[in-house]
């Protein structure tokens, strides 16, 4: 049993960092499936949550939770590959209507990078240092730095087309 001070923690953590989750989640979710894996992330955390012991910062763990908890609901759910689309208001990101077909551009084909690539991408847009990508995903920084490289060349071949 938690204690209030151990729920009201994680509760303020949650309120920080729930965009950070929302992130995540629309990289592997359409919106239908959105919540419930919102949930499931927000369930994975809560059941890892003492065992947290601050080696890494917060958002870094969320990401690794989260990472794993999209890869194992999309394991379970299906097994065969699909193209999840990712659907971000980008209006309320900028108010140039070039930026916005750049940045539509560039979710549109990031929607049509690898699992891996498409996590990846997320944590170096989110400006996550290559120690903390790799360390999230599970990879050396040197093999970041070669998957960066890989993604950017595979990117720019892909807007070519």
């Amino acid at each position: 049993m938690a204690s209030k001070e151990t729920e009201k923690e994680f509760i303020n953590l949650i309120e920080q960092h729930s965009r950070l989750i929302y992130k995540i989640c629309y990289m592997y979710a359409d919106k239908d499936e959105l919540n419930d894996l919102y949930q499931e992330i927000l369930i994975n955390l809560w059941r890892s949550h003492d065992a947290f012991k601050g080696e890494a910062k917060y958002s870094t763990w969320i990401y690794r939770i989260g990472l794993n908890t999209c890869v194992s609901y999309i394991r379970q759910k299906i097994r065969k590959p699909s193209l999840v689309p990712l659907t971000v208001n980008l209006e309320s990101i900028t108010d140039d209507e070039t930026d916005i077909e750049q940045l539509r551009e560039l979710y549109r084909l990031i929607n049509q990078l690898s699992k891996i690539e498409k996590a990846i991408v997320l944590l170096y847009l989110e400006e996550k240092t290559y120690d903390e990508i790799g360390e999230i995903v599970g990879i050396t920084r040197g093999n970041v730095g070669v998957k960066l490289n890989r993604i950017k060349t595979k990117l720019k071949e892909m807007s070519n087309q």
